[in-house]
């Protein structure tokens, strides 16, 4: 059997909240900066999904199906691309007219409510599988939870949702000795199979391929090439954020040419092949990992700490899925969605006091001057949700 390469991609884009400050609240309900969101998200379209989208479109027409990629896009970044961007929409519809293309369902806004509210959590993967169905007439059979965020119970959650096939980290602290280069499956629903990333092959494109002190620069094609052929294994998961091609990695870097050099050197291999994750799942699990405390794919530890390894943060999590119950009896679909966005997990990513080994990679990616900004912007934001949630429970 050909080692098989599953190349999957991130794709979402927050709902940037605009400077509010404490005397917005009770007087102005309107959260989010509409400039710099649409502004942000033209420009990210016209450097990387535009050009991405239409090079893989041809790169799959060249190979007559046998390069497979996969997508997961976060119901919060459909939603501005329908606003500002709708020929994103119809580079991705493209794609998947091709058949070559799997979309994998997520929570809608890219929240942390398998954390926080399990039956949110539920809510926002039901929704977002009904809006991957009215976009791209596919139904999604692979689930991919926020920054690839699971645990064993997580696991169960989304097993009983239907899903059977999950993709996540293969974190060095569960993995011990054992290679991410095999499909595994939960301990407790065994029929769910995991697919794990391989962070340091993924990693070397993602966040080292334009680096010159990198001992491996320059990056080509035919050197990653022999790094997949040489891998043990069976299963090669390349796993990263659709930006890395042309916003985090600058087009004049390579990185475009890079990625269709390699497309056409691992179709030509016949020791290799690509797939997409309900596919990969063809190779027979080896085994079980277990993950009793949640793992994502974020930062060097590889845990919850970007999100929730602060005093801030916690509270802000706290404080918004305290509302869950008030909401439910207010039922109002204007809550729903303000609720929704307030979930999105960057905003309390924003809040992160990391300064160390991943400080630079935080900074970049955050809008607000310090943590302790992002913190009390939202908490002002959040102030007037709930009393707003408040006044429409009392009105019921």
């Amino acid at each position: 059997m050909k080692k098989s390469i599953c190349l999957y991609f991130q794709v979402h884009q927050p709902t940037r909240l605009r400077l509010y400050r404490f005397f917005d609240i009770g007087k102005d309900s309107h959260y989010y900066d509409d400039f710099q969101n649409r502004t942000i998200l033209r420009r990210i379209a016209n450097k990387c999904y535009l050009p991405m989208n239409e090079m893989l479109l041809e790169q799959i027409k060249k190979h007559d199906g046998k390069l497979n990629i996969a997508f997961s896009i976060s119901g919060s970044a459909i939603e501005q691309f329908d606003r500002y961007a709708p020929e994103v929409l119809d580079s991705f519809r493209a794609l998947a007219q091709t058949g070559c293309v799997e979309f994998l369902c997520e929570t809608y806004n890219h929240s942390l409510s398998a954390l926080g509210n399990e039956e949110e959590f539920v809510n926002q993967v039901r929704k977002h599988k009904a809006t991957i169905e009215k976009y791209f007439g596919v139904t999604p059979k692979t689930f991919r939870n926020t920054e690839l965020i699971y645990s064993d119970h997580i696991g169960e959650l989304v097993h009983k949702l239907g899903f059977r096939t999950m993709l996540t980290e293969g974190a060095r602290h569960i993995m011990g000795w054992r290679s991410p280069n095999y499909v595994y499956n939960n301990p407790v629903k065994t029929g769910l199979k995991l697919l794990l990333r391989n962070y340091t092959l993924s990693d070397d494109i993602a966040f080292r391929f334009s680096d010159r002190g990198w001992n491996q620069w320059p990056l080509t094609a035919e050197k990653y090439h022999q790094w997949l052929r040489d891998a043990e294994g069976e299963l090669v998961n390349l796993f990263m954020d659709y930006e890395t091609f042309g916003e985090h990695q600058s087009a004049d870097c390579g990185i475009f040419d890079f990625m269709k050099a390699l497309t056409d050197q691992v179709v030509a291999d016949k020791t290799l092949e690509f797939v997409t994750p309900s596919k990969a799942v063809k190779h027979k699990s080896v085994g079980e990992i277990s993950v009793a405390e949640p793992i994502s794919w974020a930062d060097e530890e590889r845990d919850l700490s970007a999100w929730l390894g602060n005093e801030l943060q916690q509270d802000a999590f706290k404080k918004l899925y305290s509302i869950q119950e008030k909401l439910d009896v207010a039922d109002d679909p204007a809550l729903w969605a303000d609720y929704g966005h307030l979930q999105e997990s960057d905003h309390l990513y924003y809040m992160c006091t990391k300064f160390f080994s991943d400080g630079e990679v935080h900074q970049r990616f955050n809008p607000y001057g310090t943590p302790y900004e992002a913190f009390i912007n939202y908490m002002n934001v959040l102030s007037d949700f709930m009393i707003r949630v408040d006044n429409a429970v009392a009105e019921k």
